[in-house]
């Protein structure tokens, strides 16, 4: 898979276009980003009620600080606002769904879109959102790089080759490294649909600057500091389905 530039962003520029029946790209995937603050302040007040269904609004409204009440707002509309244009639909009418889950079969897997061969993850850190799109399963993970005292006490739970990865750098190269391991073994993890309930030590995906692809799963970092204006700090990463069955 050739590794995807910069994401694009959600706002000032257009929307995807809707091709009927069929993934735009021949299932290459597309990468958004979405800035909450930005969003958010030109977003319209009466949107969260209109496009949101009764489950969204009703999760929004349990957050008790308002930074997490705008985050999952702006994620969600944004994920409808994206879907709506790619599939030719009103943002509201979207009809998610939920995969059954790998692990125990529970209506809680990968999220869905009913009767499209179009496949989407979000994942949010900060003020960033991150949305992919493709014609297969797909993952993403975006994460603020944490101190070295994080780093040091969630290191204990990856693969033994990571942790030896990041025994061997210097204490400031550590936080980077970690971020580039942890985003990628999330984005994988989200792609098969299991989450953390996976042991994230089971499967090696490195530290290094390349990125290792475990089985069918091709790993890929995401360039978000690229891509928005006070993006600096964060990783992010994508893991994609290149063949089945699933690894």
């Amino acid at each position: 898979m050739t590794p995807p530039s910069a994401p694009r962003i959600v706002g000032p520029e257009p929307l995807p276009t809707a091709v009927a029946g069929a993934w735009p790209l021949g299932g290459e995937p597309e990468t958004w980003l979405l800035s909450v603050s930005r969003y958010t302040a030109a977003m319209d007040p009466g949107a969260p009620g209109t496009i949101l269904d009764a489950e969204e609004r009703e999760r929004a409204a349990k957050f008790l600080r308002a930074e997490d009440r705008e985050r999952y707002t702006a994620a969600h509309l944004g994920l409808r606002e994206l879907l709506g244009a790619y599939l030719g639909m009103p943002p509201a009418d979207v009809p998610f769904t939920r995969e059954a889950c790998p692990g125990c079969g529970g209506p809680h897997g990968r999220p869905a879109v009913s009767g499209t061969p179009l496949h989407f993850n979000m994942s949010h850190a900060g003020d960033l959102v991150l949305f992919a799109f493709a014609g297969s399963p797909v993952g993403v993970d975006v994460e603020k790089l944490q101190p070295a005292s994080v780093v040091d006490q969630v290191a204990e739970s990856l693969h033994p080759k990571e942790r030896a990865e990041l025994d061997a750098l210097a204490p400031a190269d550590r936080p980077a490294a970690f971020a580039r391991c942890w985003t990628r073994k999330e984005a994988y993890l989200k792609g098969l649909g299991t989450g953390l309930s996976r042991d994230p030590a089971v499967n090696y995906v490195g530290t290094g600057l390349s990125p290792v692809p475990v089985g069918p799963w091709a790993m890929t970092d995401i360039p978000v500091d690229q891509a928005i204006s006070g993006g600096s700090g964060y990783a992010a990463a994508m893991a994609l389905l290149s063949s089945l069955p699933h690894a």
